[in-house]
């Protein structure tokens, strides 16, 4: 079947059931676990940016100005709730004027509360967050396969779906996820920038601005994100862009200039809050394997390390696994794994997960192709389904 161009055959079959049930797996995630205070609290500053109500002098938001823990996630989390209350509002005027919920001046059914008289909250908040890692498990799979084909892709996708670290984070509003999303394909991006400077003109400026949204994006779900971002889309952009290199730093700028005009929006056209992501110290930074050894080390993710380390070891000893399509995700992994914030809390350990399951991908796709086709696959499959089973296991809460 084709949809527009787009094939739906055997291999996207098998990604949608993938995805279908991670969405399975984040929903019996999201029922089992209450609404905590710090989803209220990411709520209603959420609220605060979209619906303004009277601010706090000085400040944003009633949560301050959120230490530079990025506005993206509160935006994200606080959408559904905001045109809730819109169509509360919208279809109160149909009602008498004493059966309205929102009447002026009281107190249990004011134009900015109303607590009591919104349904899924708990849904609502969360599952916008559910749909950005949905939407990065795709980007994994799309870039996987274009890459290693059907077996690398599907490999890669289904590590990623079974990964309960992901399954976690993509369960509460979480900047994390939204950096992980736009960490992903904010570098994949700027290498297909490369690869279109090769080719037609015409081709180059949808990219470009897709380019400078990533950024854009990538940068207002967290700083150091966007930073890190930036530079290593650099380095893989100046590599790929070959005789075009003298385009890579004022194609670069330009989108580090329109990526700040997108901050400028997410912050509300607010030049105060907006100069204190220069001066908040959410990129602050430094270096250490703590956060590295507590995701490989961990019993729930043992099938993604056993499989990490038998990749690392064949990309080591296997020459036809050294290429550019591998190198690629291990230098991101190296360059994220160690990286920890000394400002505010944070997990750039997370964002390094997608790159790590697109390299295992590709080493494992390589040695398929080899005559030890069989036992490698017997390998990946047994990992998966040891993964799964330790997903399930973790996010049932019998196992630590």
């Amino acid at each position: 079947m084709k949809l527009r161009g787009f094939t739906i055959a055997r291999p996207q079959q098998i990604a949608g059931l993938l995805l279908l049930i991670m969405l399975g797996l984040c929903a019996w995630n999201i029922s089992r676990e209450p609404l905590s205070a710090d989803d209220y609290r990411v709520a209603r500053c959420g609220r605060e940016m979209w619906e303004r109500p009277e601010a706090i002098a000085g400040y944003f938001t009633s949560c301050g100005n959120l230490n530079g823990d990025g506005f993206f996630g509160y935006r994200t989390a606080a959408l559904p709730l905001s045109l809730e209350r819109g169509v509360l509002l919208a279809t109160d005027h149909f009602r008498k004027p004493e059966n309205r919920l929102y009447t002026e001046g009281s107190l249990n059914g004011s134009l900015w509360e109303a607590r009591h008289e919104m349904v899924g909250v708990k849904w609502l908040l969360r599952l916008p967050f559910v749909f950005f890692a949905l939407w990065a498990g795709g980007g994994v799979w799309w870039v996987s396969r274009r890459l290693f084909g059907n077996e690398g892709g599907a490999l890669a996708l289904a590590l990623y779906v079974f990964c309960p670290a992901i399954i976690r984070h993509a369960t509460h509003p979480s900047n994390d996820i939204l950096a992980l999303w736009g960490l992903y394909g904010l570098v994949y991006t700027a290498i297909g920038v490369g690869h279109a400077l090769q080719g037609p003109r015409k081709k180059w400026r949808p990219r470009i601005v897709l380019l400078t949204v990533a950024l854009g994006l990538t940068a207002s779900a967290h700083t150091l994100a966007g930073i890190v971002g930036w530079l290593l889309g650099a380095v893989f952009f100046f590599y790929v862009a070959e005789r075009r290199r003298s385009l890579v730093l004022p194609i670069m700028a330009y989108a580090a200039l329109g990526a700040l005009l997108v901050l400028f929006v997410v912050f509300g056209f607010r030049p105060s809050v907006f100069l204190y992501l220069f001066t908040g110290g959410s990129a602050r930074c430094w270096m250490g394997l703590e956060a590295a050894k507590h995701f490989f080390l961990q019993p729930a993710n043992a099938g993604i390390s056993i499989a990490a380390l038998v990749s690392l070891l064949l990309y080591a000893t296997t020459k036809r696994s050294r290429y550019f399509g591998n190198t690629v995700p291990l230098l991101c992994v190296l360059a994220l794994m160690p990286l920890y914030t000394t400002q505010i809390i944070t997990a750039p350990w997370l964002w390094a997960v997608p790159f790590l399951l697109t390299f295992i991908g590709g080493v494992f796709a390589d040695v398929l192709e080899t005559r030890y086709r069989k036992t490698y696959l017997l390998l990946a499959g047994g990992v998966i389904v040891a993964q799964a089973g330790l997903c399930v296991m973790t996010l049932g809460g019998w196992l630590r």
